[in-house]
C-alpha cells in the first residue's frame, strides 16, 4: 500500500499539470478554491487555524507557488521516509560490528538560497499618480476578484509593483492595496478596455531621506539636533541637495512596462498630484467611447434594391442620422436606471447622472475597403459615402456612470439604427416619471467599450473640465534614442493587424464569388423560393448589439409594449429584507453604507 503522502503527491502534481497548461494556453485560470484537492484544503485549513493568512486572497500565481512548496514539502518527506526504512533494513544485528563500521559522509544540502529581503525603512516613499492604458478582451476586468475565474488587470499591476519592490506589503501574495494609498478612478467591467486608466499610490522613490532630529534630554529649551547615523523618511528632502524630483526619480514607467504583459501599458505619472487625491472621488469627468462599424453586420446581397423607398435602413446598416438625434437626447442631466443594470447590494438611492457631451462621430484613418460595398444601399437620412466600410464612435463625457450605463445606451442607440425604434424612445425612457420600470432588453456587446480618459481639475474644482495634473510620458526622462513603449505597442498593432488583414481579404474573396453566382439559374430560383416563404412567415428581424454579427429573432416587440423589471427602489427594499434587515435603510445604517452616486463603469 502507497504511503498519504505518496498518493497526495501525485494527486497535487496532477493538479499543478493542468494548472500550467490552462496557464499557458489562456489566460484562464481557475478560482482559487478550484485549484486544490481536498487533501490539499485539509493542509490549507490546519495552516489557516494556525494563524497563517487565508488562500482565498492570494493571487494565483502566489497560490501556485504555495503548491510547488507544498510539493516540495511532501517530496521531501518521501525521500526521508525511504532513506529511514532503507536504513532500518541494512542496519547490522551485531552493535559491536555497527560500532566499528564508518560513518557515512554527509550529503551536500540542495536547498534554495532564501529570497533577498528588502527594509522599506531604508527607503523614501512619494505619492504619485499612474495613467494606464490596456486591451481588456483577454481579462476579467479591472478589479482583482480573489474567486474569479480570468485574470484581472489589477492583479498584473499587484505583481508587477511588488516584483520591482515599488510597493512593500505584508505578504507578497495576498493583494491588500491598503499598503500604499491606493486608489482607482474606473472599475471597468471584464472585457472593457481602457486608455487613460487613472490610479493613485504611495510608492519607493530615489529621494534622499531626511535625517532624524532628537531632542536632548535635561536641557530645558534645548535646540533639536542631529542624531548623526540614524535617518528616516521624515517626508522632507533637502533643500540644497540638488535632487530633482522628476530627472532624478526611478523611471516608474519604464520598470513596470518590463513586467507587465504587453497588452497592459503605463503610459504617463503624475509626480506631484494634489496632498488630498484620489483617483476616484477626484475625477470630475470620465470619457467612454464605443466603436461600431458601418454596415455593422454582413449585410443581405439583395438589400439595396430591397429597401429602395423604405425609410428604414436595409439589413446590416444603420440609420446614422437617427442614431446622432436619439444621442443627443442623453446630454443633461437625468435618470438612468432605465439604461443600467441594478446590483441592489450597492443600496443606491440616486440614479441620477450628468452627461456633459454625447455624440457619434466618424473614425478617420481606420477604414478597411471591402470593394464588394461598394453599391452602397441608398434610404432617406442616409449619410453614407465611400468607401466601406467606416468606423463610428459613440462618444460620451460625464461625471460619473451607473454599472453598465455606456453599454445600455448604446444598446438602444442600434435598436434606433435598424429602424426598429425612433429617436423619440429616449425621450420616453428617461422619463422615469411616465416610465419607471426598466423595459427588458439586452445591452450592447462589451469588448468595442473603452475608457478613453479621465480628467482631473485643478484643486477639485467640477465646474473646470481642464486637466490640471502634470504628467509626464513614460519616457521623457530615458536616453534611449527609440522608444520602447512605441515598440512593444507597435508589436502588439502589427500582430493584430495582420489578422485583421488576412480575414478582409478572405470576406472579399468569399463575397466576390458569391455576387459572380447571382446571375444563375440556380441563385434565381433560390431567391424565387426565399421570396415565397417569407410572404408566408411573419417579419422577423436580426438584433445587433455591438457583436461580431447579428442574432436572428422573431417579430419585432418595440421597448415600450415589453414586460418591464421592478423599479431599483423595490428590487434594493427585496435584497434588504434577504440578507434579514428590516429594510434598506437598516442595513445602510448597519453597513455604514454612503449614498454614493458614482457606482463606476
Amino acid at each position: 500500500m502507497r504511503p498519504a503522502y505518496e498518493i497526495l503527491g501525485r494527486r497535487a502534481l496532477s493538479t499543478l499539470s493542468s494548472l500550467k497548461l490552462a496557464t499557458s494556453s489562456a489566460r484562464y485560470l481557475p478560482s482559487s478554491t478550484e485549484l486544490l484537492t481536498p487533501e490539499h484544503r485539509r493542509l490549507i485549513s490546519r495552516s489557516t487555524m494556525a494563524g497563517e493568512p487565508n488562500y482565498a486572497s492570494w493571487t494565483k500565481s502566489g497560490l501556485i507557488e504555495r503548491i510547488q512548496a507544498l510539493e516540495a514539502q511532501l517530496k521531501s518527506g518521501s525521500e526521508t521516509s525511504q532513506d529511514g526504512s532503507a536504513k532500518a533494513a541494512t542496519q547490522p544485528a551485531d552493535p559491536a560490528s555497527a560500532s566499528t563500521s564508518r560513518p557515512a559522509s554527509p550529503t551536500p544540502s540542495n536547498k534554495p538560497k532564501p529570497k533577498r529581503t528588502i527594509d522599506p525603512s531604508k527607503y523614501a516613499t512619494r505619492p504619485i499618480a499612474l495613467k494606464l492604458a490596456y486591451l481588456g478582451k483577454n481579462y476579467g476586468g479591472f478589479e482583482f476578484q480573489a474567486a474569479g475565474n480570468v485574470e484581472t488587470i489589477e492583479e498584473h499591476l499587484w505583481k508587477a509593483l511588488v516584483k520591482a519592490h515599488l510597493i512593500f506589503p505584508k505578504d507578497p501574495n495576498v493583494v491588500d492595496w491598503s499598503c500604499c494609498d491606493y486608489s482607482k478612478c474606473g472599475r471597468t467591467d471584464r472585457g472593457v478596455s481602457a486608455f487613460g486608466q487613472v490610479i493613485g499610490l504611495r510608492v519607493k522613490s530615489n529621494r534622499p531621506m531626511g535625517r532624524k532630529r532628537v531632542k536632548v534630554e535635561g536641557e530645558e529649551g534645548a535646540a533639536p539636533k542631529e542624531d548623526q547615523g540614524v535617518e528616516e523618511d521624515d517626508g522632507e528632502m533637502d533643500i540644497d541637495s540638488g535632487w530633482d524630483h522628476i530627472r532624478d526619480e526611478l523611471q516608474y514607467a519604464r520598470m513596470l512596462n518590463r513586467l507587465l504583459p504587453p497588452d497592459i501599458r503605463i503610459l504617463a505619472w503624475c509626480p506631484t498630484p494634489p496632498p488630498d487625491f484620489s483617483a476616484r472621488f477626484s475625477c470630475r469627468e470620465r470619457q467612454y467611447r464605443y466603436f461600431f462599424t458601418q454596415p455593422a453586420f454582413a449585410p443581405e446581397s439583395s438589400s439595396a434594391s430591397s429597401s429602395t423607398g423604405s425609410s428604414s435602413p436595409p439589413v446590416g446598416w444603420l440609420d446614422i442620422g437617427a442614431m446622432r438625434d436619439a444621442a443627443k437626447r442623453f446630454e443633461g442631466e437625468h435618470d438612468f436606471r432605465n439604461f443600467c443594470k441594478v446590483d441592489p447590494g450597492k443600496m443606491l438611492t440616486n440614479w441620477t447622472r450628468v452627461m456633459f457631451e454625447v455624440s457619434i462621430e466618424e473614425v478617420p484613418d481606420v477604414s478597411s475597403a471591402l470593394p464588394y460595398l461598394a453599391c452602397q444601399p441608398s434610404f432617406p437620412s442616409s449619410t453614407l459615402s465611400s468607401p466601406h466600410p467606416k468606423v463610428y464612435s459613440f462618444n460620451v463625457k460625464g461625471s460619473a456612470f451607473l454599472w453598465h450605463q455606456i453599454r445600455h445606451m448604446i444598446g438602444v442607440l442600434f435598436l434606433v439604427g435598424q429602424g426598429l425604434e425612433s429617436p423619440s424612445i429616449i425621450t420616453q425612457m428617461l422619463d422615469v416619471e411616465t416610465n419607471p420600470r426598466k423595459p427588458n432588453f439586452t445591452m450592447a456587446d462589451e469588448v468595442p467599450l473603452v475608457l478613453w480618459d479621465c480628467i482631473f481639475p485643478l484643486n477639485g474644482d467640477r465646474s473646470n473640465s481642464v486637466e490640471a495634473l502634470n504628467w509626464v510620458g513614460a519616457e521623457e526622462t530615458s536616453t534611449l534614442r527609440f522608444s520602447e513603449l512605441i515598440d512593444s505597442v507597435w508589436s502588439n498593432w502589427r500582430e493584430k493587424k495582420m489578422d485583421e488583414l488576412l480575414a478582409n481579404r478572405l470576406l472579399q474573396e468569399v463575397a466576390t464569388q458569391h455576387l459572380s453566382r447571382q446571375g444563375s439559374d440556380i441563385s434565381r430560383a433560390a431567391q424565387e423560393m426565399q421570396g415565397k416563404k417569407k410572404g408566408k412567415d411573419k417579419p422577423s428581424h436580426r438584433a445587433y448589439t455591438g457583436g461580431n454579427g447579428a442574432r436572428p429573432g422573431g417579430p419585432y416587440v418595440p421597448l415600450m409594449k415589453r414586460n418591464t423589471l421592478e423599479e431599483p427602489e423595490v428590487q434594493v427594499e427585496k435584497y434588504a429584507r434577504k440578507k434579514g434587515y428590516k429594510d434598506a435603510d437598516d442595513m445602510r445604517r448597519a453597513k455604514g453604507y454612503r449614498n454614493a452616486v458614482d457606482g463606476d463603469e
